[in-house]
């Protein structure tokens, strides 16, 4: 606050005080057009500087130069451009104006920089090429002619400017193999500088996808001895990791990988004995070199620990060497502790879930989740929230469930987090979830896997590996859990039976229209507690109608229905309903069939759904339905099913000696594609093909029916 002195009278008001002038603000005289304007010196008193105070702080207005604006203007632009520093913009010039000016003088220094005009004609040919539906082909092989023509011996000065790497991209797109080898050879040495670059790491990425492995192998080998700089840069650690996750050969992987472990490794990375493949597998090289574990150990900790402390935790070569580190600690030891703390620690949890869509990722949880503590396998389950229903469809994410479900010994939490989250919490929900999670070829086994255990048709050779990490689970739970696994495996399908039961209720034709869907639903009413008398009257409710008829979708308008084949065609539907007739699985050991508890009667609801085209499923791609009815002990209607088929015996003779339609298809396919290779076969030398196994001709069940018919 200023002083009071002589000038704390004025203060906005005139001297006198007056009521006519303190009550109004100040009038200023219109100020004149710029084109009436005198030029002349205004430096001189006004009225104006009666009402401004020095003591105020504000600028003095009588300070004031009109011409100070060009006169900074000019001295600015005499430091971009000597020639252009004396012009002055004139007096009375707008923003307008003054704006061109400024454009003009920064399109004049761009001139003045190298390659300005190669740049210019470049960027016009990428504004004509990107543009490819409109341009056509001939006009489009001149330009990439011309691009290449300026762009040629001098790639390097173009891919590390900002500006101009797209051009370099756009040449890659449009470049023959031999075009795009000679740019991977001309950048070579740049390429991790290129990374750096926030928009030239996309080129990396371009030319690795469309080059071949002498572009790979120019490349990748660039980036060895950089591992640690490079995979704590925001813009180079993404594309680094995108080499090793889908580019890198397994040797050039276990090079990058092996500097994790200290600089040694990146120093002497060449250094191999008989010219063996390096490993990264951590276990072989402290075996070889146990005296080194300390340091090696610790490098890779504080390696890792930096990225999770800048949450960078998203790459694949991070989880990697987080696996090869926790497999070669002492389970129960204070360095097996220490590191599920870190793990722990992470605040969003971004880590664990970027972790579960890795291999080494999901596998380490996995483990983590077997050593652990219940205290500690609550907490990781509790950052997965949300995120279940995503891993259950991932080719590693189902693992982590898996493996929750056989460790974690208080199955009501495992229900609330993980099973009501996979179904769903509403009627509608868990329909459309158990349809999509029964089709999916992850996802099936999340749902499945407590009803059926390991079993062959789930875990086929595609998932092999599961079963193998699996069985280490299990080696491990004999320490850790204290819970029985067949009473867990109870409880769990005791918290999905009711869910299960009603989606098979209220949707059973979605479920069982596919094969996999097929199978959940026999297994699911095979291994389910509870009432499973609606669910299975359903499923006697889709035979009904003439298997030799269309039928049509009801759920559909009258002028828009498409006739449907009845589901006795489907070969996956008939052992659906093979097995449920059966009560049980078949049992290798015994030879028979174990029935499950309470018996399921499913032979006498299904019969009066078929009763009235028995002999068309006799005779049909289903036919064994019906030896399994004749087949099972809790059948009350056998006799009845005899009679009518003894009537019908020429029906039955004549489809167990006729070729069937399916049968007719796979014989014509098969002679069309061998006709179509004799050319080939006459060609070879030297080979002789044995005698063909002709298939047996006619329908398999018809023949077992007149056997039993018979006997």
């Amino acid at each position: 606050m200023a002083p009071k002195g002589d000038f704390s009278g004025n203060k906005r008001k005139l001297a006198n005080g007056s009521k006519e002038h303190s009550s109004k603000k100040p009038k200023f005289d219109k100020k004149p057009s710029r084109k009436q304007e005198p030029e002349e010196d205004v430096s001189d008193e006004s009225e104006i500087s009666d009402f401004s105070d020095p003591d105020e702080g504000g600028a003095p207005l009588d300070n004031v130069n009109p011409q100070r604006t060009n006169l900074i203007l000019a001295s600015r632009s005499k430091n971009g451009d000597n020639q252009s520093g004396s012009q002055t913009f004139e007096k009375g010039q707008n923003s307008r104006e003054s704006h061109i000016k400024q454009k003009q003088l920064a399109q004049e220094r761009k001139s003045q920089k190298p390659l300005a005009d190669e740049l210019h004609r470049t960027k016009k040919l990428w504004e004509r090429l990107r543009l490819k539906s409109k341009v056509p082909k001939e006009e489009r092989q001149k330009l990439v002619e011309e691009l290449f023509s300026i762009t040629t011996g001098r790639m390097k000065d173009f891919a590390l400017k900002h500006d101009a790497v797209r051009v370099v991209q756009t040449a890659i797109k449009y470049a023959t193999p031999e075009r795009r080898k000679m740019i991977a050879r001309e950048l070579k040495g740049t390429y991790p500088q290129l990374a750096e670059s926030k928009y030239a790491k996309f080129l990396i990425g371009k030319l690795l996808v469309k080059g071949d492995e002498e572009v790979r192998d120019i490349i990748v080998p660039e980036f060895f001895g950089k591992v640690r700089k490079l995979i704590n840069h925001p813009e180079a650690s993404w594309i680094l990791d995108d080499i090793y996750r889908g580019i890198a050969t397994k040797e050039q992987k276990a090079i990058l990988l092996r500097e994790w472990y200290g600089p040694e490794f990146h120093i002497f990375r060449n250094a191999t004995k008989d010219e063996i493949p390096p490993s990264a597998d951590l276990s072989v090289i402290l075996a070889e070199q146990p005296s080194k574990r300390g340091p090696i150990m610790k490098y890779l900790l504080d390696l890792t620990n930096q990225l999770i402390q800048k949450k960078m935790t998203g790459f694949t070569m991070l989880h990697d060497a987080m696996y090869q580190y926790y497999v070669n600690v002492k389970p129960g030891s204070e360095e097996a502790k220490e590191y599920m703390e870190m793990v722990k620690e992470d605040e969003n949890g971004d880590l664990l879930k970027n972790m579960a869509f890795t291999k080494s990722g999901a596998r380490l949880v996995c483990l983590l989740l077997a050593n652990g503590t219940a205290k500690d396998r609550k907490q990781l389950l509790k950052t997965y929230k949300d995120t279940f229903q995503l891993m259950s469809s991932d080719p590693n994410g189902h693992l982590v469930i898996l493996a929750a479900y056989d460790l974690i010994d208080d199955t009501v939490l495992t229900s609330k987090s993980i099973i009501s989250e996979l179904i769903g919490k509403t009627e509608q929900d868990e329909v459309s979830n158990i349809v999509v999670t029964a089709n999916d070829p992850n996802a099936r086994l999340t749902i499945r896997y407590p009803l059926e255990g390991t079993s062959k048709a789930l875990f086929d050779a595609g998932h092999a590996d599961d079963l193998k990490l699996l069985e280490e689970v299990w080696e491990i739970r004999k320490t850790t859990s204290k819970k029985d696994p067949e009473i867990r495996r109870k409880e769990l399908v005791a918290a999905m039976s009711p869910s299960l039961l009603s989606a098979i209720a209220s949707s059973p034709l979605d479920l069982i229209s596919t094969s996999h869907g097929s199978q959940l639903v026999a297994e699911a009413l095979l291994s389910c507690v509870g009432d499973k008398s609606e669910a299975l009257q359903a499923i006697a409710a889709i035979a009904k109608g003439d298997p030799n008829g269309a039928e049509e979708s009801s759920e559909e308008p009258e002028d828009a229905r498409v006739p449907q084949e009845h589901i006795s065609k489907a070969p996956h539907a008939g052992r659906m309903f093979k097995t449920l007739i059966a009560g049980g699985h078949f049992d290798k050991a015994t030879r028979r069939v174990i029935p499950v508890d309470p018996p399921l009667h499913f032979a006498d609801i299904l019969y009066p759904s078929i009763k009235d085209h028995i002999l068309a499923w006799a005779t049909g791609p289903s036919s064994f339905v019906v030896v399994s009815l004749l087949e099972a002990d809790d059948f009350s209607h056998k006799d009845e099913v005899k009679k009518v088929l003894k009537k019908n015996k020429k029906a039955l003779e004549k489809a167990s000696t006729e070729e069937t339609p399916e049968r007719k298809a796979a014989r014509e396919a098969r002679e069309t594609v061998e006709a179509d290779g004799d050319d080939k076969k006459s060609k070879r030398k030297g080979k002789k093909a044995g005698p063909k196994k002709e298939s047996a001709v006619g329908n398999m069940g018809s023949k077992l029916l007149l056997e039993k018919l018979s006997g």
